[in-house]
Parts: structure tokens; C-alpha cells; sequence
């Protein structure tokens, strides 16, 4: 029996009743109902009443290649039909994962060239986690296993992904997080900046709270520090572009690895293929997932850094670590369907030259200026809105957070997907939107922001 045969309610309520949702009360949600969204189609979703709505979050910042290609749902059904799965262990292995593994090293900043799979961005942060430690034991520094993240960093929701994270509310659920973890400032000038200070200054600043952290501890007991180059979940935080060069050259002169997270960045969504080459950073491993297949599948990708790859085939013997799924061959052909299509597309150039300088400019023009924002600020196609209730003062509304779900509530009902964080509005749209689309967004933001501030001029 397929879904059409039951009506919204009742699919609304089987949810209810059997379906844990992430990152959701619970409670609040089987108060009003799941919204059950149906089908999609280029950059539209459709929900089970008909409604169209424009999604500006690319699913959760995967989809990037948009809705309803053929070419990748093709490609699961050819791989399925010919070798559905089998796994990479037992000196096995299947055709997609070495294509792709290929691929990923042309794409991949320079020195950076092998790949370990898995099936989500949480997955591939454990697999890092575990492999930079066990880099440094196998180098005779089993001691340097401390690992430095940031204050609002999201690196996934598995035990070891949370602990690297620095959301507070995460940490308190754990009862427990992974040992010899310890977190800085982040680069959020909005909030962070001093007085005065520049943003180059700014940068400079929060980088150096990552040296301090290393020599609080001795760079001998530091393993490395990790990242994602614009800080997604927490909020699109943009780096001022002196903060990472700061913060590579400090890893370089204490010996500590350099860990990026590109889950969320990776494959165009800045305007290059990684983030690193954005930014110019030279990491050590870099983490990917969600846009590695455009959502289609689930995989991750951790991409290693041959320093760390050299010492792991020459001095490691055997890595006990791996998945049931590493490598899965149905979604590595659709991870390499996808790649095709988006360098077919040309959808990496098309950010970087054209739709992202133009959403970057819609966003100041038509949205900075209202009286609800204290800044709009993009890079590629990822975009943040500040909500405050003073610009000058940069005052929010109370609760913290309620603002922004507000505007997000009027924003779907004008039908617009955007997310809200804490008190920002983030932006994630799949690489296919146009400037007549960066048009339409805008617009429907424009009339939710003028609609929630009749509302919260109430309160």
C-alpha cells in the first residue's frame, strides 16, 4: 500500500505514533502535526495539501543539484540491479567506490588524495576523530590527542560528533562527552567584534584563541584542531579572510593537524569545489557528505591528507575502524552521476561568477534594509539574516530565538523554506537556482519579515 492511500490525518497521525523526528520536541510536534511533504521537483518541494514552496535549504544544505533528476535515480536502479551492495572488507572491493575515490582526489586540494566512506557527515567527523589520534600513536606521540573545535561548531549528532560540536545543548544530553576535547571562540564578528575593531583585526583575534588553546595545554598534547571554513548549523558564520590563514599558520607551528569540516560546504557551495580552496586552506583531512550525492544517497566522504594516509599504510597494520556501509556501491554511482552533472552544469563556476555575487547583492538591497535585520551577510550560495528589534543596538527579542521562528513560520506560509537558528535566518539553496529565483526568494522573505514584525511589534 503506498502513501496515497491514506489521507494527510492519518498519515499525521501514524507519525505520531511510531516516528521519532531529530532534533524536535516532541511533545510541540504531535500538538500540531507533521507537515508531510510529498514530492519535489527542481527547486520546489510540494506538501501533501498541494503547496508549493521554494526551498532555500537544499533539502538540509544537500540538494544540490535540485529535485527530480532521472540521471541519479537511473543510476541507483543500474547498480542496484547489477551489484546492489557488498562491502569493502575482507580485501574486497566494488567498481563505484574506486571511480568515485578517483574522482574525489582530482577534485580535492592539492596533497589530499585518498578517501574513507561512510554513510553521514557524523560517521565520517568519528572516522576523523579516530584516525588523527591514531596518526599520532602510530608516530610515537600517543599523548598528543587533544583536539581543539569551537564554541557553536556542529559536527554531527553521534556521541564523538557532539563532543567535537560546541553546542552546549548537545553536550547535555550526552552525559559524557568524549575526553580531551576543548572548544574556542568562533570568528562571528557580528556578535564578537570589539568596538572599533576591524574585521581583519577581529580575525586575527579569534584565530589566536585557537594558540592559546595549544599552548594551554603544550603543543606536545595537542593532535589537531578542527573546523568548518563558514560555520553552518550555528548560524552561516562568515570567517573574516584573515582568520584562517592565521589559524593554518599556527597549526603549522606547533605540529597540530588541521581538520576541516566541509559536510555542509563541500561540492560548489561557496564557489569552488571545497571550501579550502575558497579560503586557501591546506588541511588534513577534510570531512563531506550530504551534497557529495545531492541527498539522493546516503554517503560521506573523508577525504585524507596523504601525511596522515602515508603513516597509516607504512607504519599502521590493520585500521579497526569501518562501516557496513563504506563504500556502498549504489550510492557511490549516484555520487558519481551526480558529479557529472554538476560539472556538465557548470554549477560550481555559476556560484562562484554569476548566482552568488548576485545573491549576495539581492540579499543587501532588498533585505538588509528592513527594520528587522541587523545584517545579511552570504558567501556562494549560503546566506545569514540577522533578526534584532534594534539595528543600532543590535538588541534581539525575548525569548532568544523567538523572533526568527516568526519569520520562518510566515516565511513557509509565503512560500519560502528557510531555517532558523538561534536568532538567524540561514540560507542554503541548491546550486540550480537562477537570478529569477534569487528574485523570487527574496520577495517572499521580504513580505514574511513585514508580516512578523506586525506580529512582534505586539509584543
Amino acid at each position: 500500500m503506498t502513501y496515497q492511500n491514506y489521507s494527510l490525518k492519518q498519515l499525521q497521525q501514524i507519525d505520531a505514533a511510531h516516528h521519532l523526528h531529530p532534533f524536535t520536541d516532541h511533545k510541540e510536534l504531535r500538538e500540531t502535526g507533521s507537515r508531510i511533504i510529498t514530492h519535489a521537483n527542481g527547486p520546489f518541494i510540494y506538501d501533501a495539501d498541494g503547496t508549493e514552496i521554494l526551498d532555500g535549504m537544499a533539502g538540509l544544505w544537500c540538494v544540490n543539484v535540485g529535485y527530480g533528476r532521472d540521471e541519479l535515480a537511473d543510476a541507483a536502479h543500474a547498480q542496484m540491479k547489477e551489484l546492489p551492495y557488498y562491502n569493502s572488507f575482507f580485501k574486497c572491493s566494488t567498481p563505484t567506490p574506486v571511480l568515485l575515490s578517483r574522482k574525489l582526489a582530482e577534485l580535492a586540494p592539492k596533497g589530499v588524495s585518498q578517501v574513507f566512506y561512510g554513510s553521514s557527515g557524523s560517521e565520517a567527523n568519528d572516522t576523523a576523530l579516530r584516525l588523527v589520534r591514531h596518526y599520532w600513536a602510530l608516530e610515537g606521540k600517543p599523548q598528543k590527542n587533544r583536539i581543539i573545535a569551537r564554541k557553536m561548531g556542529y559536527h554531527g549528532s553521534t556521541i564523538a560528533g557532539a563532543s567535537l560540536g560546541g553546542m552546549d545543548m548537545m553536550h547535555k544530553q550526552l552525559g559524557g562527552a568524549v575526553p580531551n576535547i576543548v572548544h574556542v571562540m568562533m570568528p562571528y564578528a557580528y556578535e564578537l567584534a570589539l568596538p572599533g575593531e576591524s574585521d581583519h583585526d577581529f580575525g586575527l583575534r579569534a584565530a589566536k584563541a585557537v594558540e592559546d588553546a595549544i599552548l594551554e595545554a603544550g603543543a606536545d598534547k595537542v593532535a589537531a584542531f578542527i573546523g568548518e571554513p563558514v560555520m553552518g548549523a550555528g548560524g552561516v558564520k562568515i570567517p573574516p579572510m584573515s582568520y584562517w590563514p592565521e589559524v593554518q599558520r599556527i597549526c603549522r607551528k606547533y605540529d597540530v593537524l588541521l581538520m576541516l569540516d566541509e559536510v555542509i560546504t563541500g561540492y560548489g557551495r561557496t564557489g569552488e569545489w571545497f571550501a579550502a580552496q575558497t579560503f586557501d586552506i591546506e588541511p588534513d583531512t577534510i570531512t563531506t557528505a550530504k551534497a557529495l550525492t545531492s541527498g539522493y544517497q546516503p554517503l560521506s566522504a573523508l577525504l585524507v591528507g596523504d601525511r596522515i594516509a602515508a603513516t597509516l599504510v607504512e607504519k599502521g597494520g590493520e585500521f579497526y575502524h569501518g562501516y557496513t556501509y563504506s563504500g556502498h556501491p549504489v550510492a557511490c554511482a549516484v555520487a558519481l552521476k551526480n558529479l557529472e552533472i554538476m560539472e556538465r552544469e557548470g554549477l560550481v563556476d555559476r556560484v562562484k561568477n554569476d548566482t552568488g555575487p548576485y545573491f549576495a547583492t539581492a540579499l543587501q538591497e532588498r533585505i538588509g534594509g528592513h527594520d528587522l535585520v541587523g545584517e545579511v551577510r552570504s558567501i556562494g550560495l549560503m546566506g545569514a539574516i540577522e533578526i534584532v528589534k534594534d539595528k543600532a543596538t543590535k538588541e534581539r527579542f525575548l525569548p532568544a530565538g523567538s523572533a526568527a521562528v516568526t519569520v520562518r513560520d510566515h516565511a513557509i506560509a509565503q512560500g519560502m523554506m528557510l531555517r532558523a537558528t538561534g536568532d538567524t535566518m540561514i540560507l542554503s539553496p541548491p546550486l540550480i537556482w537562477t537570478r529569477e529565483t534569487i528574485d523570487m526568494a527574496c520577495e517572499r522573505i521580504a513580505r514574511a519579515l513585514d508580516l512578523a514584525q506586525a506580529d512582534l511589534r505586539k509584543r
